[in-house]
């Protein structure tokens, strides 16, 4: 099976948020950091939709699992 690499932006257009460098940016810096013991897909800010994108994405170790990983480890950081 084939695996496609998704960016970023490719994530944040999926999430339905804005996907310029700038909104991405503005995101990650209004939600970090993300409490240790907080997974991604359980954080308050998404829509039930987008949290069971990013649990499957995950669980499915899907094309997307790369850039969300990514994305969850921006939103762990300290600021």
């Amino acid at each position: 099976m084939e695996q496609h690499a998704h960016s970023m932006d490719d994530l944040f257009n999926q999430l339905g948020q804005s996907q310029d460098s700038e909104g991405i940016l503005k995101f990650i810096q209004a939600n970090q950091p993300l409490a240790g013991d907080v997974r991604l897909h359980n954080a308050a800010f998404w829509s039930p939709s987008q949290a069971a994108f990013l649990q499957q994405a995950i669980s499915d170790d899907a094309d997307w699992a790369e850039v969300v990983e990514a994305l969850n480890s921006a939103l762990h950081a300290s600021a």
